[in-house]
């Protein structure tokens, strides 16, 4: 049996440029190369994300009531929305970076001529008494304790941080608003928000999708890397003791990493079928892919959704990373501007992120990002719109290693293991022509130069010239598990626009870059869409995590599937197609004008356990039109008797 194509139907989610189904995130990143109706329509859905612009009965006002045409919108809100957008200083809704709390240790000394005491309610005393305390009951409630000696307390403080920016999404725009998310942590209520959104763009109702597979031809592979770190979550779980609170029946159990794909399955899918999240750093978004693509591949699913969620923009992951080294910070941005001794404000935030610029380190982001694959036989059937496809990620280790989070040789493996894919696949001019790359690009002084170094080495290789080079974190900074899913929807744009972003937070490229075979430009660059065939998505994670994907532009999927199908059935497809993309773009409209109509099931349609038949060849669940039929396996045959 000929392998299955895994081909992207849907996509979505939310970042620091905003929504990202049908482009709009990524428009937000090449404004400057849009048409006047595409800017004017994707500042106006923003300007209704972050509540600047309201909409009543399908007109767009403003908070007092005045009606707003477009160019209305872009000429009053435009400088604030690109300000409220993309990287950019932290803002006090996710942490006051100026006044960051912590307990500082203030010693006490006292003494046998100078006791120190103070009254408190001996509710409040601690188990067991200090040795040195002494304790005189005042009333019914209060005491006096007197301290003999040394003592150490913790006291409220605050402090600036050195590291004041990140990618937030845009200001105003608060996903646990958009449906009834009590005590979801941050990275949950994305996680909801983000796949309605991909599901959403499909334009194919998902209970049509379920009924046309099996209940077990479903996947699902979704997480984040540092777990659920807010109150609600790990965060409130570690801290509550220590905040004299008490832990929550919920705080555990929501923090877990794999919580995203469990949301997705209970809340939003409903689904029973194959589940699960593959961590792997910085890269774990293609890890993720790859487990989709392979169950799509090998039949064992025929649809698969796959994503991730981050919510990181917190002190605690400020202060793991920072300590690293691995942050741009404030006096590190000051230094590259050449503004030693100035003031805050004449820091640029706005460009901490600078890919294979003179840069100081990398920019934590939030985001959600979530793609759903097809095998290309079912694609067909429903009529769905494919927007590329993904034959292959390729993942390598780094062998042994002095410092965990240096790079090492995987990386040459999967970039050189996916140009080699690519390859065979369309042949080496498409490859040499008309391909480009998303690096990793995390905007550190030694990513600039190992990365730049592997793709210039395999553009080498296979005789590249000036191999066009991108990184979208640039713009959104580095989401950590949901980053390589930031360039996949990037790559995506790119091959419906025509456009190759350029990293325009560098005036030039660094020196110690290289670029011999390579081409990275701070301009954006504008290509025919029909000379894009392949993206090359690259990423690079703690530990020795290296993946690189090769992602299929739509017309050349449409080429293979014409050869696959033939001519008769595919005419028949773009039939269906028409019908398909009316769907999804009447939930655009909807979607610009704040009507996001977000997916949370909780508590409805439970499976009656009672209710399953289970025979000898299959099982039927109640609410699943299709039986899970046991699969034939012949694998092992030839070893039993």
């Amino acid at each position: 049996m000929k392998s299955r194509l895994p081909v992207i139907v849907g996509f979505g989610g939310y970042n620091a440029a905003g929504r990202s189904s049908f482009h709009h995130g990524f428009r937000r990143t090449v404004l400057e190369s849009m048409d006047t109706a595409a800017r004017q329509e994707t500042l106006a859905g923003l300007a209704v994300m972050m509540k600047r612009v309201r909409v009543v009965d399908g007109a767009y006002q403003s908070e007092d009531g005045q009606p707003l045409s477009l160019a209305d919108i872009d000429q009053r809100f435009a400088e604030e929305i690109l300000a409220s957008t993309l990287v950019r200083r932290i803002e006090k809704q996710h942490l006051d970076v100026d006044a960051a709390h912590w307990q500082k240790s203030l010693g006490v000394a006292a003494s046998a001529e100078a006791p120190l005491s103070f009254v408190s309610s001996r509710k409040q005393l601690p188990e067991p008494l200090p040795a040195n305390w002494s304790v005189e009951p005042l009333n019914a409630t209060d005491v006096r304790v007197t301290l003999h000696d040394h003592c150490e307390f913790k006291v409220d403080s605050y402090r600036a941080l050195p590291v004041k920016s990140a990618g937030q999404l845009p200001t105003g725009f608060e996903p646990s608003e958009l449906y009834n998310a009590r005590f979801h942590p941050r990275g949950l209520a994305m996680t909801v928000v983000g796949v309605t959104d991909a599901l959403r763009s499909i334009g194919i109702d998902w209970q049509r999708i379920v009924q046309s597979v099996a209940p077990d031809e479903v996947a699902v592979f979704a997480g984040s890397i540092m777990s659920q770190l807010d109150e609600n979550g790990f965060g409130g779980l570690m801290q509550s003791r220590l905040k004299g609170g008490r832990v929550t029946a919920k705080q555990l159990a929501l923090g877990l990493n794999t919580m995203p794909a469990d949301f997705i399955n209970a809340y939003v899918l409903g689904s029973v079928g194959t589940t699960g999240s593959v961590t792997g750093a910085c890269a774990t978004f293609l890890y993720n892919l790859q487990k989709g693509i392979e169950q799509i591949a090998s039949g064992k699913a025929r649809v698969a959704i796959v994503g991730n969620s981050e919510a990181p923009i917190n002190q605690e992951c400020i202060d793991g990373y920072g300590a690293m080294g691995a942050l741009a910070t404030e006096d590190g941005l000051r230094q590259i501007e050449g503004k030693t001794g100035s003031t805050s404000e004449e820091v640029d935030f706005r460009r901490a992120s600078r890919p294979f610029g003179e840069n100081c380190g990398f920019t934590l982001a939030e985001a959600c990002q979530f793609v759903v694959l097809m095998d290309d036989e079912l694609a067909l059937e429903l009529g769905a719109d494919i927007h590329g496809a993904v034959p292959d990620v390729f993942i390598n280790a780094d062998g042994f290693k002095k410092s965990i989070s240096a790079p090492g040789p995987g990386n040459y493996l999967t970039v050189a293991k996916a140009v080699a894919s690519a390859v065979q696949l369309l042949g080496v001019e498409a490859v040499r022509e008309r391909s480009f790359v998303h690096a990793h690009g995390s905007s550190t002084p030694a990513n600039r130069v190992t990365e730049s170094e592997i793709l210039d080495r395999v553009a080498s290789a296979f005789a590249i010239e000036q191999w066009p080079v991108t990184a979208v974190k640039a713009f959104v900074g580095h989401s950590l598990a949901t980053a390589s899913g930031d360039q996949v929807i990037s790559a995506l744009g790119s091959f419906k626009y025509g456009i190759i972003p350029g990293i325009k937070t560098i005036d030039q490229v660094a020196d110690d870059v290289h670029q011999q075979h390579l081409s990275i430009a701070n301009v954006d660059r504008q290509r025919a869409p029909e000379n894009l065939d392949v993206c090359f998505i690259n990423s690079k994670g703690f530990g020795g995590n290296n993946a690189s994907a090769l992602v299929l532009a739509p017309h050349v999927v449409e080429r293979m599937l014409r050869k696959r199908h033939g001519e008769a059935a595919f005419t028949t497809y773009l039939a269906r197609r028409e019908q398909t993309r009316t769907a999804a773009q009447a939930y655009d409209a909807q979607a610009l004008r704040g009507q996001l109509d977000i997916i949370y099931n909780f508590g409805n349609d439970l499976i009656d356990d009672t209710a399953i038949e289970i025979g000898t060849e299959q099982i039927s669940i109640p609410g699943f039109s299709q039986p899970l039929v046991f699969k034939q396996d012949d694998r092992y045959a030839d070893m039993l008797d």
